[in-house]
């Protein structure tokens, strides 16, 4: 039987693996396509991409103690990574962050509290598992804006749900081995 702590441990891959997906289709654009404005809720795959990276290091922050310093970069600007190959790079150290996280945890340290601190001097405590499975959510939603974004370029939109299933191993094997995530 599988804990739920290594259901996060996959679940931090997952998300690894359908960011490198994603943003490897989105490579493939260019700086005008990457910036268009789109229907979606932040109107752009930049701003998009953005986004999921920057609630990230917020969530982040908040589960391993920082060191990224979110509020004050976000504050800056509203596009914390205003290239491409920055936020490439940026989201690809976020998400080997986060699976080093997953990866220490056990089932017992799931029900800790960790504060989310909100404008205003707000605190919200929550606990890690719930943190987790918001976090995945999240990241698993906007992928899916930027996806549909994805589908009014020439580019097509990447295959985000073949992480799983043993069927699918072959699938999604070589990318696992282009991130440094293939079972040995």
């Amino acid at each position: 039987m599988s804990s739920l702590a290594e259901h996060f441990c996959a679940m931090a891959r997952n998300n690894a693996w359908a960011n490198h997906r994603l943003l490897e289709a989105c490579a493939r654009l260019t700086e005008e396509e990457y910036r268009a404005r789109r229907v979606s809720f932040f109107p752009s795959i930049e701003l998009t991409l953005n986004h999921i990276l920057s609630v990230d290091w917020y969530y982040l922050d908040a589960l391993d103690d920082g060191g990224r310093r979110w509020r004050e970069l976000y504050a800056l600007r509203d596009v914390p990574c205003e290239t491409f190959a920055l936020l490439r790079r940026e989201q690809d150290a976020a998400d080997r962050r986060l699976i080093a996280f997953c990866d220490g945890l056990a089932d017992d340290r799931l029900e800790e509290i960790v504060i989310l601190h909100r404008p205003g001097e707000l605190r919200y405590p929550e606990r890690t598992q719930d943190v987790l499975a918001h976090l995945f959510q999240h990241d698993i939603h906007h992928r899916g804006q930027v996806h549909a974004m994805l589908a009014g370029t020439a580019v097509a939109p990447p295959q985000l749900d073949e992480f799983f299933l043993a069927q699918d191993a072959d699938l999604r094997a070589e990318d696992l081995r282009a991130i440094g995530l293939a079972k040995r």
